[in-house]
């Protein structure tokens, strides 16, 4: 054991001490002469530095991992021992006099560090170490210490209650409310004062303590007053436990303060040793972590801990601060610990690693819960949604209590001490100790506020605040970081904040004002700073808000709702707000001024306090007393002699406002009002405010020294500097010009495409011409911007947006557009400052009724300042739409990207990554007007890539300019759209909106897409120009949308009557073209909303108004409507809400009304509600209903022009799937057919049931049924399906019904011929009995020749005879001559011979019906003269046109031109008409010519020719009723037909029907005629009498027979099956037949191209139906004999086989039945033939002749062997055989394919491509119109074929003549007025995109020319752009059309 020589030697060097030494020998022991004699020998500080020395050198080895054991001798007095002690002095510097002789404190000014007091030691012979920290330093001044077991509160006399007030607060922040029992309070007195009143004055304070209390004299020098100080110490310890001290103890979960844990120390006799040994530890600490106090302590700590008595252990490895004590330390973990309580109550323990962001709030989550639903976990939810609904009451939300039983606990607690009667006193006088105090507090509002702020990423930092500040509160601008202590400035979050205010300046007695609209950041303002110098009961915060808004708490304070005591993140915190006047008498201030409010005793937070010193225009202090020798003395000297204006308010002062020195003020609070001391303040400050001062701008705390700046993140930092290289281009360029420079592409020259385009739909005159030329410039312009489209900055911009990851580019988007903003500030400002201005003098001007030349100037300048506004309006969406429009450019021209061009293909895809990320992106161009449709089309097709095609709920809103529709849309879903002032937004904007993943499974759709449009009734436009965009706006909206909300502001009759008028317009629009949204009506700015009996009436007026709109529109769009319900579906009970006005008061310092907010939530609840029962639409039919919409709205007539692609879409699928549930039908009874026809046709069967039938296709037809079911309610687009439904489902039960109808007519009919028949029937089993005998009888006389010729030659010589001897008794059927009877029945109506024999010579009758002109036909009657009159008329007009020759023409011009009235002046001779005949009346003819043909075969078909023979008396009435038709039709017509028509109609006629007539004859002839019969059987006798020559048995002879018979009907069999078969897999392969009737047409049509024969096509335009057969019937035989022979051919191998296992199976079947059993030859047919049904079905056989056949199995054999050659001889069947049988494939084919609707065009007579025959109520259309001059319309009165596409003509201005007869003319645009044939058709504008016509007549003009003998010249002549179109380009337009 080591021994101090010096405390060995003690004992021996000890003697008395002198007189004059005071000590207290009761407590303390006299120290010994050797301790006197020491300490006069050394220095007082070198006896610890050498102690230290001494230790350090010997045990305290940093290298080493050694403990090191100290320990010391007892000393020379072992009765009693003092514990070591260690003191901190606390308290203001004034409290004390550092004078040499205090004995507490050595006369040394460093404070802070811990000192071993000799004086003390000398005093009472204690080891005491004192630590001043007089002066009250800041928390993170305060150094670590080892321990304390003591704190002296030193407070002098006079300031006894401020000082202990204030050094209370200090203590409690800085070391714990928990410490507060090891403070003593010492009041330091003068010698001559007496401390009583001073102690009565402490005793009323609550925390105050009598037995804690002492008094001393400010010198300290009295010895005997610092033991007693000692003595209370050593009570007050001892009370807390002797045994332990005070000394730091590790804590857990990174606790911000550290309690003052007690931490045991034993005592000990070698109380030195241990106090040199904490020494050593305390000057170890020094050493090694005094310059790390502030930072995070990582290094090796000294830790002393007691092993065993009289031994201290030290591990010089273990961490610093487990042994060490810091007040800050403890001060800050104990705070770090209260603020992660704080999140885990809030639920936000995870959220500072994973940062909640905007997308989180973004979404449409559950509703907010209401107030009395709303738990701590609910309370961060429902602060953001509330907030981002602008609900200022955000902040005062009220928690419920987690309870089992909430409606059952107490609201008030009951004391328990409260029990019997006697205790009631008791009870009432007792303290709260009793009651329970377990119950937490409810978390502040502001804790709320600043824990979801520090939660937070940027994005909803910056979000958050922007709210913040629209609801008027006050902004975080200093935020000290709960968990390192760091002092942070939120710039970022300031940066989207613009504040508007008015300046009013009064000039030469005129007052002007002037609007300022800028940035928050860089207004460049005075700002007023609040600070508290210690604590106060008076509200600093509330103060200010009588400042700032004397209505509404900007700063909260503690009077607010929901404050407590408790308040855990705001110290510390400074807070600003903005006063922005508002130009008017009552502002209280004439400019903006920052309000700066600084949380906190400033005391304690010194940082903040210098910092907003220095940025400061007026500093104002709150003390509560002003008196020297305070703690905030110094401070407020410093302030008082800083340059900077002061204010100070006293607290317990009453006086005004005294003016002390210049710019120097003092104002005392007490028992004074707040209002005036708010007043006298408010002229204080504009007084020192008018004087010069500096100014703050919110940028500049970037520069701030000692905070960190959020946007010096690196990220940040890196989307800014990207940003910057883009701003760095413009920023000294006039902002009116930036457009023109760097984006050119949307400027003039897309105006000017958009201007060209909708004239392009609104054509006149000439108008493929005009279209052609038109086009031609749409082209150029897209080649200019080609040129112009790589400017730097898109250039730059899009290199970043695809190389910025995905945070950095959302920074980059947003720096973008913040500093564009920046830069456009100024120039915007002063812009819309001179346009007041002028229009102000307009309005001057105008109501003087100064009509001079000052007011058109005015109004020029105004006209210009507007442009000029319009030009200096930058921002991001300028520049997406500069993207769109490169896009657009390129994708029309297919440029390629070249060099250092950007990859134009990537900005869809760009696009579509930041709408998903919730961008808005720009719909429709509101500088422009129009919707770049190929830019739209695609981004949503890269959406679509990106997330799939998700279904949408497409929300759009409508409604006038500036009536809060962004707004409102902003506050519901928490979005950005741009608000404010004036027309905000311009075009439609839309944006996606994603369900969040707990509300996807209530809804049928994945996200809400919000479309926002810019305002009705814009100011800026005027006159039709407003009502035309309007309604063109309304209605392009309205279609879009799912719901639309129709927005209304105010309450002025006159705006909602123009509103509802447009609305209802759209809604009217939107029901003739079957589109069917619903609508919210919102009624904004109401002024009492909460009368019910006013909302009725308003409820009542908007209903009657919408029903007078609804009936006003309805003659208008000519639509029988009585109401608006008829329009709609419509409730005004339900459909109508009323919102309360935006803002409580008046802007620009008014708050948002939460009444608003309340009505924001429940129109969303409305409308989710609502979104509930919709499907939405799917994002690909979102984008072709773009296209749809706006495209019928180029045109001027809507209704007429609009084509709902995504339901023709979705009905071309349907009519494919129709034509495979057909199909399957068909196919079925077609096999039903082939089992029943053979049977029929061999007498088998002679009676068919329509039941059977109907029972046979039940189950194919339960099938497709339930297919048909499914179908409609499971495809994606049922919704859609569910209007056609009922319609097919009753075509399909048709076509089934007529289709059994048709089989059972087709069977009938040969039943019928069968019955005919039976006569000869009879005599077939009489001829095959005796041909069999007589061919027996002959073999068995020529059984001895063996020579095969002879044998045949002997036959055939007997069987003439043997036919003449069985048919001796019937007459043979001749066959017919047709010709002879055409000649015959002509002549006998008196036709002359020549006539028949030149029609017939020249065959010009076959093509009747085709013949392009009938002029030769015809005589005329009056019709020559009507023409020369017609000629004078034209001439006459001629002249009078000749003064306006070179210039265009009117619209009349043109009308008369195209009505036959006028004539241009070219070309007269050479358009002078060969005939005068009209189109229509050609048509007519044409028409008469059909009719009688159609007529004529179903008056032919109806006679019995098949079954009772041929008459010439059917020709007869054929020729007898074209005549008789020709008469009438000549009657009333203006012509005569010449003998020509009648003879070729009639030969026309005779031609149509010879193939039926010819065909039905042979069937009768076949069936009826015995020579006919005999003959067919003579091969089949020649094989019998063959095999009885060779002396064959019965059993192989009839077994060659049953061969013979097999053969027939397998070959039968196989070969109408193989044609239904490739009839199938041409439906299901072949591309012309697997799909719809228009994929068919569109196959046709590309054929007749391949071929480019033009008989074809003049076939097909006059007999559509005809040609398409023709085109079936070719491709399949192609595919038949050519293309898919190989395939056709296995398709009849395997029917080969199955037909022959058929007969294998049922042979040995049959052969097995009858073994073992007795049976004869007739049985065994009969059981085989059974056993062949239904496949196959054998002719009767006569077993007459073959009974003696007994021996089945060698039948079986010999059939076996037949059975071989039979297969062998199928397999060579060839595809002819099977293109020959009775089920065709093309005849299949076409009975499928062509059972179709077959109407035509009025106008182009191009074919209807329904699949359906009859689709009423669906009207008939095609995409492949033509231009009329094909069907060979012309103009009246000149030989001009018309070129215009009818789907061109329809959008123009022309006009037409619907009939021979008509005078008058009905406009194109109104085709469907002009008749049924015309209304029933919808011909929808396509500008006439079909190349493929237009190539048709270039290529075959000549042919044209000559067939209808007119010419395309004049306005008929073809554009020659219509002659680059080639072959391909006409065929890959078809394609193209059915994609439409």
């Amino acid at each position: 054991m080591e021994v101090d020589e010096d405390t060995a030697e003690r004992p021996e060097r000890e003697s008395a001490r002198s007189d004059d030494t005071h000590i207290r020998q009761s407590s303390y022991h006299v120290c010994d002469e050797a301790k006197v004699e020491k300490r006069t020998t050394k220095n007082k500080s070198e006896a610890g530095e050498d102690l230290m020395d001494t230790q350090q050198s010997d045990s305290c080895d940093k290298n080493t991992d050694r403990k090191i054991a100290i320990t010391s001798t007892a000393s020379a007095r072992d009765d009693k021992v003092m514990p070591y002690l260690t003191l901190v002095l606390i308290g203001e510097t004034n409290s004390i006099d550092l004078e040499p002789n205090n004995v507490l404190l050595d006369l040394d000014q460093e404070t802070q560090v811990e000192k071993f007091s000799s004086k003390l030691y000398d005093l009472c012979g204690r080891h005491i170490s004192v630590i001043n920290m007089l002066g009250l330093p800041n928390n993170e001044d305060i150094p670590l210490y080892q321990s304390v077991h003591a704190f002296v509160l030193l407070i002098p006399n006079s300031q006894h209650v401020s000082q202990y007030t204030t050094g209370m607060l200090w203590f409690q922040k800085t070391f714990g409310k928990e410490n507060i029992p090891h403070v003593i309070t010492v009041i330091t007195h003068k010698t001559d004062e007496n401390c009583e009143s001073a102690l009565q004055d402490l005793k009323r304070m609550n925390s105050f303590s009598e037995k804690r209390c002492h008094t001393c004299i400010r010198s300290m020098a009295d010895a005997e007053e610092i033991i007693t100080l000692l003595e209370k110490i050593d009570v007050m310890l001892s009370e807390r436990d002797t045994d332990y001290c005070c000394e730091q103890s590790p804590g857990n979960n990174g606790d911000q303060k550290k309690l003052y844990d007690v931490h045991k120390t034993k005592i000990t006799t070698e109380e030195k040793a241990e106090a040199e040994t904490e020494l050593k530890c305390d000057q170890l600490k020094k050493h090694v972590g005094a310059e790390q106090s502030k930072k995070n302590y990582d290094n090796r700590e000294v830790q002393c801990e007691t092993k065993e008595e009289g031994v201290l252990q030290m591990d010089i490895n273990e961490p610093i601060h487990k042994t060490i004590c810091n007040p800050f330390e403890e001060n800050l973990k104990k705070h770090q610990k209260e603020t992660e309580k704080l999140l885990r109550r809030l639920h936000l323990q995870d959220q500072h690693q994973h940062m909640l962001s905007s997308e989180d709030f973004v979404q449409i989550g559950p509703p907010i819960k209401k107030t009395n639903e709303i738990f701590e976990r609910d309370l961060v939810c429902a602060f953001l949604q509330r907030l981002m609904m602008l609900d200022y009451r955000a902040r005062y939300i009220t928690v419920q209590q987690e309870s089992s039983d909430v409606n059952n606990s107490q609201a008030v607690q009951v004391s328990d001490s409260a029990v019997t009667d006697d205790d009631d006193l008791d009870a009432l006088f007792t303290t709260n100790v009793d009651i329970d105090q377990s119950k937490e507090n409810h978390v502040h509002p502001m804790d709320v506020q600043m824990a979801v702020f520090h939660c937070s990423d940027s994005f909803l930092k910056q979000k958050m605040i922007t709210k913040l500040s629209q609801c008027q509160y006050a902004l975080p601008l200093l935020v000290p970081d709960p968990h390192t202590t760091n002092l942070e400035c939120p710039l970022w979050t300031f940066r989207q904040i613009t504040k508007t205010w008015k300046i009013s300046t009064n000039k030469e007695n005129a007052i002007t004002v002037t609007m300022k609209s800028m940035p928050i950041y860089k207004a460049e303002i005075p700002m007023v700073s609040f600070f508290r110098l210690g604590s106060m009961s008076l509200s600093k915060s509330q103060l200010m808000n009588a400042l700032v808004n004397d209505r509404h708490d900007t700063f909260f304070h503690r009077n607010c709702k929901g404050s407590t005591k408790s308040r855990h993140l705001m110290d510390g915190v400074a807070e600003i707000a903005w006063y922005c006047p508002a130009g008017k008498d009552n502002d209280f201030f004439t400019d903006c001024i920052a309000f700066c409010n600084l949380h906190g005793d400033s005391l304690a937070i010194g940082k903040q306090r210098e910092i907003l010193t220095e940025m400061s225009s007026v500093i104002v202090v709150l003390v509560p007393t002003l008196e020297k020798c305070q703690e905030s003395t110094a401070v407020i000297s410093m302030l008082y002699k800083s340059s900077k204006p002061l204010i100070i308010l006293n607290a317990d002062n009453d006086c005004s406002a005294v003016r002390v020195k210049p710019q120097k003020y003092k104002l005392g609070l007490k028992e004074r009002s707040q209002s005036d001391v708010s007043e006298e303040l408010k002229k204080i400050i504009k007084s020192l405010l008018s004087e010069p001062h500096t100014s703050f701008r919110l940028e500049t705390m970037a520069k701030v020294s000692g905070i960190i700046v959020d946007e010096d993140q690196k990220i940040c930092q890196n989307g800014k500097s990207a940003a910057m290289e883009i701003v760095e281009l413009i920023e000294k360029m006039d902002v009116a010009k930036i457009k023109d420079k760097f984006l050119p592409c949307q400027g003039q020259l897309w105006s000017n495409w958009c201007k060209i385009n909708k004239e392009l739909h609104h054509l006149k005159g000439d108008i493929e011409k005009e279209k052609g030329q038109k086009s031609h410039q749409l082209m150029e312009l897209r080649e200019k911007q080609c040129d112009v489209s790589d400017s730097k900055l898109m250039r730059l911009f899009t290199q970043r947006l695809q190389s910025l990851p995905p945070k950095e580019r959302e920074y980059f988007l947003t720096w973008t557009q913040i500093l564009i903003d920046a830069l456009s500030t100024d120039d915007l400002s002063s812009i819309l400052q001179n346009y007041d201005e002028t229009w102000s003098e307009v309005l001057v001007l105008k109501k003087k009724h100064d009509k001079s030349a000052q007011l058109k100037h005015k109004q020029t300048e105004l006209e210009l300042l507007s442009k000029k506004l319009q030009s200096a309006t930058f921002g991001l969406e300028h520049i997406f739409r500069e993207m769109g429009q490169i896009y657009e450019a390129h994708k029309s021209l297919n440029k390629p990207s070249l060099g250092q061009q950007p990859d134009w293909t990537k900005y869809p895809e760009l696009a579509a990554d930041l709408m998903i990320s919730g961008h808005p992106m720009e719909l429709m161009d509101g500088d422009a007007g129009h919707v770049p449709l190929i830019w739209i089309s695609n981004l949503l097709q890269e959406v679509i890539k990106k997330l799939g095609d998700q279904r949408v709920f497409v929300l759009s809103v409508l409604g006038v300019q500036s009536s809060g529709k962004s707004t409102m849309l902003n506050a519901m879903f928490g979005l950005q759209f741009a608000v404010s002032a004036g027309r905000c937004t311009k075009g439609a904007y839309m944006q996606l909106v994603k369900l969040s993943e707990e509300n996807k499974d209530k809804y049928q759709f994945d996200y809400i897409l919000v479309v926002d449009t810019e305002g009705l009734r814009a100011l800026e436009l005027a006159g039709n120009a407003t009502l035309h965009h309007d309604n063109e706006l309304a209605t392009f909206v309205v279609g879009l949308g799912n719901m639309t909300l129709i927005n209304i502001f105010g309450e002025n009759p006159a705006d909602m009557q123009d509103v509802l008028q447009i609305v209802v317009q759209a809604f009217m629009r939107m029901k003739k073209v079957k589109l069917s949204p619903s609508c919210v009506f919102v009624h904004q700015n109401v002024t009492d909303i909460t009368a019910a009996e006013k909302n009725m009436d308003g409820k009542r007026r908007l209903q009657e108004k919408l029903d007078k709109m609804a009936q006003l529109a309805a003659k208008e769009e000519v639509c029988d409507v009585e109401c608006f319900s008829d329009v709609i579906a419509f409730d005004v009970q339900k459909d109508v809400k009323y919102f309360a006005q935006l803002w409580e008061g008046s802007p620009p310092m008014a708050p948002p009304n939460p009444g608003y907010s309340e009505s924001v939530q429940e129109l969303k609840s409305i409308i989710l509600s609502k979104a509930k029962q919709s499907t939405g639409i799917t994002l690909s039919h979102f984008s072709t209903k773009i296209q749809d919409l706006w495209n019928a709205l180029m045109n001027e007539h809507f209704v007429f022009s609009f084509k709902n692609t995504q339901e023709i879409a979705v009905y071309r699928k349907l009519e494919v799937q129709y034509g495979n549930w057909t199909w399957a039908l068909r196919s079925e009874m077609l096999n039903i057919e082939n089992q029943l026809y053979p049977r029929i046709e061999k007498g088998q069967l002679d009676k068919v049931e329509l039941s059977y039938l109907t029972k046979e296709m039940s189950k194919k037809y339960k099938e497709i049924t339930k297919a048909i079911m499914d179908y409609f309610e499971d495809d994606k687009d049922k919704e859609m399906l569910v209007q056609w439904r009922g319609r097919f489902e009753n075509k399909i039960k048709e076509f089934h019904e007529e289709l059994v109808r048709g089989v059972k007519r087709k069977l009938d009919e040969v039943i019928q011929q069968n019955n005919a028949r039976k006569m000869l029937d009879k005599k077939k089993t009489e001829f095959e009995n005796n041909l069999l005998q007589k061919s027996k009888e002959l073999a068995h006389q020529l059984k001895c020749i063996d020579n095969e010729e002879e044998l045949k030659a002997q036959f055939s010589s007997v069987w003439s005879h043997w036919v003449k001897e069985l048919a001796s008794d019937t007459k043979p059927i001749e066959n017919i001559n047709l010709e002879e009877d055409q000649l015959l029945v002509l002549q006998d109506l008196g036709v002359e011979l020549g006539l028949i024999d030149e029609s017939k010579r020249s065959k010009r009758y076959k093509n009747l019906s085709e013949t392009g002109n009938y002029f030769g036909y015809i005589t005329q009657k009056k019709y020559q003269k009507l023409y020369e009159e017609s000629q004078q008329f034209q001439e006459n007009k001629r002249e009078a046109d000749k003064d306006t020759s070179g210039q265009s023409k009117s619209f009349f011009g043109f009308f008369q031109q195209w009505f036959g009235m006028a004539s241009t002046t070219q070309h007269v001779e050479e358009r002078k008409p060969k005939n005068y005949f009209q189109y229509e009346e050609q048509e007519l003819i044409r028409s008469f010519i059909k009719k009688i043909e159609k007529e004529c075969l179903e008056a032919i078909k109806s006679k019995p020719v098949a079954t009772r023979g041929y008459r010439s008396t059917y020709l007869q009435e054929l020729a007898k009723n074209v005549k008789q038709r020709v008469t009438e039709f000549e009657s009333g017509k203006k012509f005569t037909f010449k003998k020509e028509f009648t003879v070729d109609l009639s030969l026309y006629v005779f031609d149509r029907a010879e193939g039926w007539l010819l065909n039905s004859h042979k069937i009768y002839r076949d069936n009826n005629d015995a020579l006919t019969y005999l003959d067919s059987k003579k091969n089949e006798y020649y094989n019998i009498f063959r095999s009885f020559c060779k002396g064959s048995s019965s059993a192989v002879v009839f077994g060659e027979i049953m061969c013979e018979k097999l053969k027939v009907s397998a070959v039968e069999a196989v070969c109408n099956k193989t044609g239904v078969d490739i009839a199938g897999e041409m439906m299901c392969s072949f591309p012309a037949f697997s799909e719809n009737r228009l994929n068919l047409e569109k196959h046709v049509l590309a054929s007749l191209a391949e071929k480019e024969d033009f008989s074809r096509f003049i076939s097909y335009i006059r007999n559509p139906r005809a040609q398409v057969e023709a085109f079936i019937k070719e491709e399949v035989k192609k595919y038949m004999f050519t293309t898919q022979k190989v395939k056709a051919q296995i398709i009849l191998k395997k029917n080969i086989e199955d037909i022959t296992r058929v007969i294998s199976q049922a042979l040995f079947e049959a052969t097995e039945k009858f073994k073992h059993r007795k049976g004869n030859i007739e049985k065994w047919v009969e059981e085989f033939s059974s056993k062949l049904k239904p496949k196959l079905t054998l002719d009767t056989i006569s077993c007459q002749n073959f009974s003696d056949i007994n021996n089945f199995e060698f039948l079986k054999e010999e059939i076996e062997k037949g059975l071989k050659s039979i297969t062998t001889e199928m397999s060579k069947l060839s595809l002819e055989k099977v293109n020959k049988c009775r089920q065709k494939p093309d005849q299949i084919l076409i009975d499928q394919l062509c059972n179709c609707c077959w109407e035509r065009c009025p106008f182009c007579a191009a074919v209807c491509t329904n699949t359906l025959k009859d689709h009423s109520p669906e009207k008939h259309s095609v995409p492949f119109h033509r231009p009329s001059g094909v069907e060979g319309w012309h103009v009246r009165g000149t030989v001009d074929l018309v070129i215009d596409f009818c789907t061109t003509l329809v959008a123009s201005d022309r006009a037409f003549y619907p009939g021979v007869e008509s005078e008058e003319a009905v406009p194109f645009k109104q085709y469907p007025t002009a008749g049924e044939k015309f209304a029933s058709w919808s011909i929808t504008a396509d500008a006439s995109m079909l190349a493929y016509w237009k190539w048709f007549i270039c290529h075959f003009q000549n042919e044209l020319e000559d067939y209808y003998d007119l010419k395309f010249q004049g306005y008929g002549e073809i554009p020659q752009h219509w002659k680059n179109f080639s072959k391909q380009d006409a065929i890959e337009s078809l394609d193209e059309m059915c994609s439409l």
